[in-house]
């Protein structure tokens, strides 16, 4: 593998935990009515999220992804009967403030000492993205934010994943993409990025064509390779 100066995040699951919101929110006062469900909700808030991006792109019926985060969070707590109990509003606030992974400050860090570069590319808004890096405490890690907006589709279309050569001059063969999702490992990889799969949880491999170069449990196993 050529050496490599770049290395791409997926943001929502790799960097930032996308459980946290419905975890935080069951913890407070007002929240006690997640208290038993909020893994549930929290899942399946992430799964219609995901599924919304893909039918979207495949309908050719882009929204940004603030738009579709809200209407899979309405789905999830229309699921478990929630609609109706003034939850919306404090989860989303909480989404926009998701907490990083606790690895993640220290592996960005030592990343940028060995001389790499960092950005990110993300399905989530600029917005969302500019809340999410500094509500963790990484902004001044991260060199760039990039956003499907620009390109008005989600990944894994190779139009998303052409923002990098495009926004920063970088050779794809020079890119490192380090992803939680292994769809989002295989549209990389196919693009031609040399890819890395955090597979936090111990999932099985997808069957897709394009697997991931490397597989770590966390990131904290990244300055090996990078």
């Amino acid at each position: 593998m050529p050496h490599r100066k770049t290395v791409i995040f997926d943001a929502y699951g790799t960097l930032f935990d996308v459980a946290g919101a419905a975890r935080l929110a069951a913890a407070e006062p007002d929240g006690a009515v997640l208290a038993d469900v909020w893994p549930t909700l929290a899942e399946n808030w992430r799964r219609k999220q995901l599924e919304y991006t893909w039918l979207r792109a495949i309908m050719g019926a882009h929204a940004d992804f603030a738009e579709v985060t809200a209407d899979a969070l309405d789905w999830a707590l229309d699921v478990q009967g929630l609609a109706h109990h003034g939850l919306r509003a404090r989860l989303l606030a909480l989404y926009d403030a998701l907490p990083a992974y606790p690895e993640v400050p220290q592996a960005l860090a030592a990343l940028r000492a060995k001389g790499m570069r960092l950005a990110v590319l993300s399905n989530g808004t600029p917005g969302m993205l500019r809340a999410a890096i500094s509500s963790a405490g990484v902004g001044d890690l991260i060199e760039t934010l990039l956003s499907v907006e620009d390109v008005g589709i989600y990944k894994p279309s190779p139009r998303a994943y052409e923002l990098v050569g495009t926004k920063m001059g970088v050779a794809k063969e020079k890119v490192l993409f380090v992803s939680s999702n292994g769809w989002d490992v295989a549209g990389a990889a196919r693009f031609g990025f040399a890819t890395v799969w955090v597979n936090r949880t111990g999932q099985p491999m997808e069957r897709l064509p394009h697997g991931p170069n490397h597989i770590m449990p966390d990131l904290s196993h990244l300055l090996v390779i990078a």
